[in-house]
């Protein structure tokens, strides 16, 4: 059930950021992400609190070796939580993934 969930928002032209609503880093990422002017539906913005948290905090450590959220997925790539998204976005490469799915 988790794996079917979390694969039902990945999207290979899409950025899907897993959140808790509550987690400074989650609200770190929505701030950071929410600079850039997205195509419509290209950018998602997922509370696994409402959903299976357990199951898909089990199924982020079997896939991309962190359970810990946000898990943010740049197409169907996770590049990691917050941190890794700053990094992309101090290094000037943020813009370049988002413009090469199509996100932007």
């Amino acid at each position: 059930m988790a794996q079917k969930f979390v694969q039902s928002k990945i999207k290979s032209d899409k950025v899907a950021v897993f959140i808790k609503p509550n987690c400074r880093y989650c609200q770190d990422a929505v701030e950071l992400l929410k600079k850039y002017s997205f195509k419509k539906g290209h950018l998602e913005f997922i509370d696994i609190t409402t959903e299976d948290m357990d199951g898909i905090q089990d199924y982020f450590r079997q896939t991309t070796g962190a359970k810990t959220v946000p898990r943010v997925y740049i197409g169907e790539d996770c590049i990691g939580g917050y941190s890794d998204l700053a990094a992309l976005e101090e290094q000037g490469k943020l813009s370049q993934k988002l413009k090469q799915i199509g996100a932007l």
